[in-house]
This record gives structure tokens, sequence and C-alpha cells, in this order.
């Protein structure tokens, strides 16, 4: 303790009160500190324990095992203890891995602009959660922005990579694509990929990319899912992934040949039959 190392420098009242530290708490430390080593016995049982479960026991497994050994201590002070003697478990720890292998970042060609004057010249795709009882399913759109239909879409129950690319490959098969085509996203690592920079290579799509920390880049994507989940989801309790699947599958063909689109008055699909080349 920095005011202990430094009693015969300066006054202990006036340590304290700099360090906002009462001065009863400070001589209670400083007993402590004069007691014998009470502590000893319970470490050596301690190490005991290590042996027997090659280290991998923390301090709250360490603390049942003392307590069936008889032994009724403090979760906390056993840890301390365990800091101390360096008896601390020898676990591996869970790898956390930056995307950053092959990282394409793309210049945001919309600065919001969300007019299209036509189809397939705008894209926006983007990947949400959809909540079940049995796990997290996800869910990847494209979106036009010349009539707000929903081009493609995929579900998964892993955010892979594979679940954009398999998204942009139905939409590929389903729509004709020129090389005026750009296909917004965010800045998601399956976004910022070589897997997605080759594919959009291939089918001649320029790439568009949000600014990092702005919602409202995307927002046309962002859009749909908060239109879906309100009107769809958020109205009923999933229990499977695949109960998820169907009831996305039905709405989004509502949405694209039904439901009326109050600025134009007409459905995504009806707006698109009308486009003439």
């Amino acid at each position: 303790m920095v005011i202990y190392r430094h009693k015969d420098k300066y006054s202990i009242s006036e340590m304290c009160q700099f360090f906002e530290v009462s001065r009863s708490g400070y001589y209670d430390y400083v007993k402590r500190m004069t007691k014998p080593a009470w502590y000893l016995p319970l470490a050596n049982k301690i190490k005991e324990c290590p042996d027997k479960c090659g280290k991998t026991y923390g301090y709250r497994r360490v603390h049942i095992w003392l307590e069936r050994n008889g032994i009724h201590k403090n979760p906390k002070t056993i840890l301390r203890v365990m800091q101390k003697y360096n008896l601390l478990s020898v676990i591996r720890r869970r790898r956390f891995y930056k995307h950053t292998e092959h990282l394409h970042k793309y210049q945001n060609l919309w600065k919001q602009n969300f007019q299209a004057d036509r189809p397939n010249q705008k894209w926006a795709t983007d990947i949400s959660y959809i909540h079940t009882k049995q796990g997290v399913l996800y869910l990847s759109i494209i979106r036009d922005l010349y009539d707000d239909s929903i081009v493609a879409y995929n579900t998964g129950t892993q955010q892979t990579v594979n679940l954009v690319l398999d998204t942009i490959k139905a939409a590929k098969r389903k729509e004709k694509v020129t090389a005026e085509l750009q296909l917004h996203s965010d800045q998601g690592f399956q976004y910022t990929s070589h897997a997605y920079f080759k594919l959009t290579q291939s089918y001649n799509i320029t790439p568009s990319m949000s600014s990092r920390g702005n919602p409202y880049d995307n927002a046309m994507a962002e859009n749909f899912f908060s239109i879906l989940k309100t009107e769809c989801i958020y109205r009923t309790k999933l229990k499977t992934y695949e109960e998820a699947r169907l009831l996305i599958g039905e709405y989004i063909r509502f949405y694209n040949n039904e439901r009326i689109q109050i600025k134009t008055k007409l459905t995504p699909l009806e707006k698109r039959s009308q486009y003439v080349v």
C-alpha cells in the first residue's frame, strides 16, 4: 500500500485524505500485515486440489472441494490465497480471431441517397437475428431500392460468409445483373472477406459500404428487418428453426406480392412489373 510505504516521509492523516482512504481502514490493513500467516495451512490444503484435478479447478470449484473436506472458508478468501500462491487454474482460454486476412473495404457510393431509377441498380444487404426456442436463426437479405422488394434471402444457424454468398448467388439466378449494379452493406466480416470480393467481381457487381458506426447508411436493409419483426416475428413465439424459416418465407412472399407500399400505392411486384426498359 502506498500510504504504508511512505509513512515515514508524509503524514498518514494527509495521505489518507489525499487517497480518500479512512484512517480506520488503513490501520486495519496494517494489522493484517502484522498478523501471522494464518492462510498458509489453507494454501497447503488448496495445493492438494490442483494435484488431483490437474490444475483445472477455479476458486469456486476449489471452494466446493474444500467444503467436502470439512474446510469452510469464504470463496473470496480462497481466491485471494490462490492468487497469492499462484494456485489459479491453468485452462485453455477461448481464442478470438480478428477477421483481418484479405480485408476489403469499399467506398460509400450511396451517402444515404436511396433513390433508384430502375430495378437492379441499387441493392442493400444485411443480416439480422431471429430468436427461436431452438436458438438464433440468421437471416440474410437483399433488398432492391427501386421497388423495395426482397430480391433474395437466405437463412442459417451460423453467421458465416457463405450465408451472404449464397444470398447473392440466389439473387443473381433470379435477376439480370449489369455492371451498373451497386450492392451496399455494412462493414461486417462477411462483406470485407476475400470470398465476397471475388464473387462480386465475378458478377460485375460494384460493392458499396457504410462508414463504421453510421447506422443510417444501410437504413434500407434495417428498415425491412423492422417491418418483418413488427408485422410478423414479434406476433408469435417461434419454437424451431424450421418454423421460423416457414414464417419468414410466407411473409416475404406476402411482402413482395401483396403488401401495398404507402408511398407508391402499389405492391413491390406491381411497381417492378410497370418498369419499361
